[in-house]
């Protein structure tokens, strides 16, 4: 499996090629295999498109995002890869249900795999990141960011998450607050 970097690499150079701004696959599994995978590459805009920024203090139109996700034999992995982020910051990102609206909210609650029956969710029993997909990341100087998180569960074929949040702040595992991270400042639509 390539490295986010380097699928954002390709992307990159085709995008530049061709003009567009955006590009998303879906690659399929081999016959037989219980697997998908899923990469987007995108520039953030203020929408529409896969990668909308809500606030352009933190995530500024123009910068840039990398999803690639990976799920077989019971597991799921989810990496992003951010660049043109404000250097040496911290944010919060989820995996949400619903894929990317006009508004943060349009996203849903954050995509959990035993879902709390309380919403919205803040108890650490639920939000937690054995339960989602945290990938809160800091920035380096040069505001680039990567991470990866992996999870021992699949999406349920009835129940696919449609997006990832970036927030403004860290997330919170505090009773009460668990699970939360700031303003939903940008989001990703992906084609879990």
């Amino acid at each position: 499996m390539r490295s986010p970097r380097t699928v954002l690499a390709a992307v990159l150079g085709a995008l530049v090629v061709s003009g567009c701004s955006a590009a998303t696959a879906t690659l399929s599994p081999p016959p037989g295999v219980a697997s998908r995978n899923v990469q987007v590459a995108a520039s953030f805009t203020t929408g529409p498109g896969p990668a909308i920024t809500y606030d352009q203090r933190v995530v500024k139109v123009g910068a840039f995002a990398s999803v690639d996700a990976r799920s077989g034999g019971g597991i799921t992995t989810v990496g992003l890869e951010v660049l043109g982020f404000e250097p040496g910051r911290r944010y919060g990102a989820h995996v949400h249900t619903n894929p990317c609206g006009a508004t943060g909210a349009d996203a849903g609650p954050h995509f959990q795999n035993v879902v709390d029956p309380v919403q919205p969710s803040v108890d650490p029993r639920y939000a937690n990141p054995q339960n989602e997909i945290w990938l809160d990341f800091l920035t380096d100087q040069d505001g680039t960011g990567r991470v990866e998180n992996t999870v021992a569960w699949q999406f349920p074929a009835d129940r696919r998450p449609g997006s990832i949040i970036i927030h403004a702040m860290p997330t919170a595992v505090e009773p009460g607050v668990a699970g939360t991270a700031g303003g939903r400042a940008a989001c990703i639509t992906v084609r879990f």
